[in-house]
């Protein structure tokens, strides 16, 4: 890694420990071989070949996904907007619902809540598009509504938020987070039909896929990428400064004093 290439960027933290900066890159670093047209026409090519086979084994992965049992839930009460709802409501008349368990630390304020789940659903602010396929979104979360409502408010979301902090069903309550579930309903019954974590929820977040789409891909430690190559800590783009790093664009974001109480 060359000095040059870098600059000091921002000081990164994940859950409340500090894994170092963010580097930034300038256009001393490394790069790409550069070669004509054709020899890069024909480079391109060759990875083609390989996407479309990774596109048609993502292809039959969603088949079989489709081919999947289901096992039903109860139709538990979730807290809201509108008070208590019970998950039939989340619906909102169409047949399929998908929910993310975002995580929650109760008590802390908004810059301290979960990076990682805010860089999963940040990309994904409008369901204009699954709502006209009949599946609708919301959000679950364990804390309390008083709390779940001016996060939601501060961060710009329109999707529905409810608090699960009372329902005790694996599925669908507090006890597994950053995980998202698929349900069926047929009348008053519903089913679930799908559970993704991990690194499945990466299928939501956009911003990874352009990332990968370029010449430095995300920048992590844990990518195989030529010597030299940019990369910082793993995470380290999802909270800067001391915040989740979307909320940088939000009105009314301030510089974050670890002593005061703010948004």
């Amino acid at each position: 890694m060359r000095e040059a290439a870098w600059s000091e960027g921002f000081p990164c933290d994940v859950n409340g420990v500090n894994i170092g900066r963010m580097t930034l890159i300038d256009e001393t670093a490394p790069a790409p071989d550069v070669v004509d047209r054709e020899a890069w026409r024909a480079a391109r090519l060759a990875l083609l070949d390989r996407e479309k086979a990774h596109t048609r084994e993502g292809d039959a992965i969603a088949a079989a996904r489709r081919r999947l049992p289901m096992t039903e839930v109860p139709n538990v009460a979730l807290v809201g907007e509108q008070g208590e709802t019970p998950l039939l409501g989340l619906f909102d008349g169409r047949p399929q619902l998908v929910l993310y368990k975002h995580m929650w630390h109760d008590g802390q304020t908004i810059e301290a809540q979960c990076e990682g789940c805010t860089a999963t659903i940040w990309d994904f602010h409008d369901a204009s598009y699954p709502n006209a396929r009949g599946i609708s979104f919301a959000v679950l979360s364990k804390g309390p509504w008083e709390e779940l409502e001016p996060f939601r408010a501060f961060m710009g979301y329109t999707h529905p938020w409810f608090s699960n902090r009372a329902v005790d069903d694996p599925l669908l309550g507090p006890a597994t987070e950053g995980a998202y579930v698929s349900l069926l309903r047929r009348g008053d019954r519903v089913f679930a039909t799908n559970w993704i974590t991990g690194r499945g929820v990466e299928a939501m977040m956009s911003s990874m896929a352009i990332a990968d789409m370029t010449a430095y891909g995300r920048q992590e430690a844990w990518e195989d990428s030529p010597a030299g190559w940019p990369q910082s800590p793993t995470f380290s783009a999802w909270r800067t400064a001391g915040r989740p790093t979307p909320q940088w664009s939000r009105p009314g974001a301030t510089p974050v004093d670890a002593a005061a109480h703010h948004h």
